[in-house]
């Protein structure tokens, strides 16, 4: 089956490339222009900075320059896995010939006992797993395998799968029972092993997994600068109480521990996970559902600390956030877990790369002080941190998550279990799959975001009768449903709407979601956004940028009126404003605010995906009330 996640049990069946395929819209196209230019993009930047180039150093012997940080290696495999899901997508035989050869050149580095990285090991570099805190060779692996994965369910056994078993192996034997009993402080390894085991049935990779995940929270790293909460190492998975630490670390940690939890049936573990996972969305996730609020460790804050010009909101969390949620809800079909995908998926994941696919944020804030420039076409920047995407970084770790998250998308839209088929995104679609033995072909037609119409044809269903399951996100209050014999009825916000019928070929099924612009206010407690609203349309989080500010105004002296409902005007979201114009000088502190009431103001908002794409602009989700 073509896609990442094949769990031994759970409440939902995933469904695979070769079942799931995106025929129009922004998801289809988003999959195009990433086979097209961010891949290859990648490719030409790692060949660039030779990164790639550090394989054919290390197969060659003897000391050598190395390029690149210490996990410069895993880049390298995230494209490979990247490519591997579009080449089981298309078929691109322009691809599979560029896969053969990069497979060749990482073979060639690899040692005899299957270790495999081009940092540690060699002559005159520190010997291997000598830095297991900060050298991310176990991390390496792990998107190493997670290539394998790919390769190994559309296309079968080959050279580049061969490696990956050899790798595998490999740390089974150096990090197994009377070997390092250690974890990487980087989680990964986990996660990987985990469905690298279900891939090739090789049980010991999964019992490798497992020991990953016991040892972690036991001290087997030394405490470092940002503590061991940084690593995940502070307690045991199974004592955690929420998400903490370095964000991406622990989403990754999380993915595993969920892996492992449903291949052992171990529902205590499960059950703590979730619990993590539950308290870091209601109290530790923007509304855009970026996570990771701070930018010195990259990690998840305290409990509401959610101040949105210091949100880090790292891409690859949002990656690493998406494979938490979709593990969580094939293990338990909970809707809410397919409400967080979708908001991550527009807000984050898709505005993380431009249009084009050739320039990415690697933090996400959710308001943005400074109009900066664009950086210079062509060149590599050495800031995270920013306010426009630029085409490669010092750290680029999130243009390979992004490319690998766009190819295997058609695996996120749907699932099976034994009565029917959910639809979990919304996006023109045709799904072709097998319910309880029997076929079952629906196709999806929608424009949504811009419209709340999705309309479900059933194509073919050879089985009798079918339950067919809608999400109703949480927002959509007024929503509606008209089953195939015309019958039309309201449908609850947040709970899935069922329709179960003896489909015939032809039957059609309607949902009508209200994406009108709404605003959201933040719960209290979060004190960096106290005073302010947001406008969301449907799961889209909108934001106002100075590009649409009179008089060239900054973010900064706007004040909304949220007693007046956005208002759709021309194709773009209008809210009542005050564009301000006080004085700068003088002590800002005083016993009455400044006495200035603005100037009233029509302002347009913009999709937070799109910001930044009109040039330098200040930026805020958050509008401060006045």
């Amino acid at each position: 089956m073509k896609t990442p996640v094949v769990p031994e049990r759970g409440t939902l069946r995933p469904l695979g490339l070769d079942e799931v395929r995106l025929t129009a819209g922004h998801w289809a196209e988003r999959q195009a222009v990433n086979a097209e230019h961010t891949i290859r993009h990648c490719l030409h930047w790692l060949e660039e900075l030779g990164w790639i180039a550090n394989f054919d150093k290390a197969a060659a012997g003897g000391p050598f320059e190395r390029s690149g940080r210490e996990f410069s290696d895993s880049e390298v495999y995230k494209l490979a896995e990247a490519m591997a899901w579009e080449i089981g997508r298309t078929g691109d035989p322009g691809l599979e010939e560029r896969f053969r050869a990069l497979t060749a050149r990482i073979a060639a580095a690899q040692e005899e006992d299957g270790y495999l990285n081009t940092m540690f090991g060699h002559p005159g570099r520190r010997p291997r797993y000598t830095d297991l805190e900060e050298g991310h060779e176990l991390y390496c692996y792990g998107h190493l395998l997670q290539a394998g994965v790919a390769r190994l369910r559309c296309h079968g056994e080959d050279d580049f799968t061969r490696l990956c078993r050899r790798a595998a192996d490999h740390v089974c034997e150096a990090f197994g029972p009377g070997g390092i009993e250690k974890v990487c402080g980087h989680a990964e390894i986990e996660v990987a092993l985990a469905e690298f085991g279900r891939a090739t049935g090789e049980a010991r990779y999964l019992e490798q997994a497992r020991l990953f995940i016991e040892r972690r929270g036991t001290h087997t790293l030394a405490d470092g600068g940002f503590g061991r909460v940084y690593f995940q190492d502070d307690v045991p998975v199974r004592d955690a109480e929420v998400l903490r630490g370095h964000a991406v670390r622990a989403l990754y940690l999380a993915s595993g521990a969920i892996d492992v939890a449903v291949a052992t049936g171990d529902d205590m573990l499960l059950g703590a996970v979730r619990r993590q996972w539950d308290r870091a969305v209601s109290r530790r996730t923007h509304l855009t559902g970026g996570m990771g609020s701070q930018y010195t460790d990259e990690a998840f804050g305290a409990d509401f600390a959610l101040t949105p010009d210091r949100a880090y909101a790292e891409s690859c969390a949002g990656v690493a956030a998406v494979q938490a949620a979709w593990r969580l809800l094939l293990a338990t079909g909970d809707a809410s877990c397919a409400d967080m995908i979708e908001r991550i998926a527009w807000n984050v994941l898709s505005g993380a790369v431009d249009p084009g696919g050739r320039a990415f944020f690697y933090a996400n804030p959710l308001h943005q002080r400074t109009a900066d420039e664009p950086p210079v076409a062509g060149e590599l920047s050495h800031r995270a941190a920013g306010g426009q995407r630029a085409p490669w970084f010092d750290v680029s770790c999130c243009p390979t998550n992004l490319a690998r998250t766009f190819a295997q998308f058609a695996s996120y839209v749907a699932t099976v279990d034994d009565a029917g088929v959910q639809l979990h995104q919304f996006t023109p679609a045709v799904i072709d799959t097998v319910v309880d033995g029997a076929r079952f072909a629906l196709s999806v037609a929608t424009v949504y975001p811009e419209d709340g119409d999705v309309i479900v044809r059933i194509e073919a269903n050879d089985g009798g009768e079918r339950a067919l399951s809608l999400r109703v996100p949480p927002w959509a209050e007024g929503a509606r449903l008209t089953g195939p014999d015309g019958t039309v009825r309201d449908v609850e916000a947040g709970r899935p709407a069922v329709v179960t019928a003896d489909f015939a070929a032809g039957d059609e099924i309607r949902l009508e979601l209200p994406v009108e612009p709404r605003w959201t206010l933040p719960d209290p407690r979060i004190d960096g956004v106290r005073g302010c609203a947001a406008v969301e349309q449907g799961p889209l989080v909108l934001c106002a940028e100075s590009v649409d500010l009179p008089g060239g105004a900054d973010v900064a002296e706007l004040t909304v009126d949220a007693a007046a409902a956005p208002v759709v005007r021309d194709g773009r979201v209008h809210v009542s404003a005050r564009v301000h114009d006080r004085d700068a000088a003088g002590w800002p502190y005083g016993p009455a605010a400044p006495d200035d009431e603005g100037k009233t103001a029509d302002i347009p908002l913009v999709p937070f995906r799109l910001r930044a794409t009109r040039g330098p602009a200040s930026m805020r989700v958050w509008l401060p009330l006045g």
